[in-house]
């Protein structure tokens, strides 16, 4: 079997050819991938600064950067995987609900082929449809959630569906395996003290960013490991969970936050599992001057591929 490539830069320069991630194929529907990638442009559930709708176009545009095989890890996704990129879900930029009715209608045949999606976001919001389709072919799913906030508020502005509500609705919806929840990296101000309570009394792992700072997170990965085991799991990565002094383009930064070693020690740390899908949000290229933000959102995304069930290392 052949197995598509990414465009490599002796073949075209890297600033030129087709605008997809990493250069592969783009095509019209998921059947006979394993993997695809999917921009979601959307950034009309932000409550600070917006711009994440043009998150997808500069993380292609930065991913032609990134060659096929993980020097550090071995992996080598493209031997084993059929991949390729699915583009933009075309969402309404006037209404946030029928968006996520959109989105959610777009990944269910994408999911029901057996495709496990790596979305390019758009803002936080978008990762509750992705979960209503996952839910509906795998049952609750286990979750791995980078960032700095919980994402548990009951509303905002009196809106029940926005970037800072997904994961109460996902358990609200029965979405998630609660047991099997773990938010890391989470900091910053709060409106209160029990902010961080309401996802440990459903079950969740929270582990805040301070508890972690100087630190390794590989052994924190072997406890996320054992307690997810082969449950079905997906992987939810907020570029603010990374602080701002590596990823300032977003639309909600807070100060001392994980660093991108730690960022992929978590990523990496997901090998084994049985990852169905990833995301990477909230890259606000308005706010991301040198493309530093984008560059290191399109080498997570990179980085969740090689972890994915059936990805060859050399």
């Amino acid at each position: 079997m052949t197995y598509n490539q990414p465009m490599g830069g002796n073949t075209m320069p890297r600033f030129g050819g087709w605008a997809s991630m990493m250069r592969l194929p783009m095509v019209g529907e998921a059947t006979g991938l394993d993997a695809a990638f999917i921009g979601v442009p959307l950034d009309i559930g932000t409550s600070n600064r917006s711009g994440a709708r043009f998150g997808p176009r500069q993380i292609r545009a930065e991913s032609s950067l990134i060659r096929p095989y993980n020097m550090a890890t071995g992996a080598a996704p493209f031997d084993a995987l059929q991949v390729a990129d699915l583009g933009d879900v075309a969402i309404n930029t006037y209404n946030l609900q029928k968006s996520i009715e959109i989105i959610e209608r777009h990944y269910q045949p994408v999911v029901d082929a057996g495709c496990r999606p790596l979305t390019l976001g758009g803002d936080h919001t978008i990762v509750l449809p992705i979960l209503r389709a996952m839910a509906r072919r795998h049952g609750p799913v286990a979750l791995i959630h980078v960032d700095a906030h919980a994402d548990v508020n009951d509303d905002m502005f009196g809106e029940r569906i926005a970037h800072g509500t997904p994961f109460r609705r996902a358990v609200e919806e029965g979405l998630l395996q609660t047991d099997k929840v773990w938010q890391i990296g989470l900091r910053g101000s709060g409106y209160s003290a029990e902010d961080f309570d309401w996802p440990r009394q459903q079950g969740f792992t929270v582990v805040q960013a301070h508890e972690v700072w100087y630190q390794s997170l590989a052994p924190l990965m072997e406890q996320v490991r054992e307690s997810i085991g082969q449950a079905p799991c997906y992987l939810s990565f907020d570029i603010d969970g990374i602080d701002p002094a590596f990823a300032g383009g977003t639309g909600t930064p807070e100060i001392g936050g994980l660093t991108v070693p730690q960022a992929l020690e978590i990523i990496r740390g997901c090998h084994g599992l049985n990852l169905v899908g990833a995301d990477l949000v909230e890259v606000s290229p308005p706010y991301d001057a040198t493309g530093n933000t984008a560059l290191l959102g399109a080498n997570l995304l990179f980085e969740m591929l090689c972890v994915l069930p059936g990805v060859r290392y050399r």
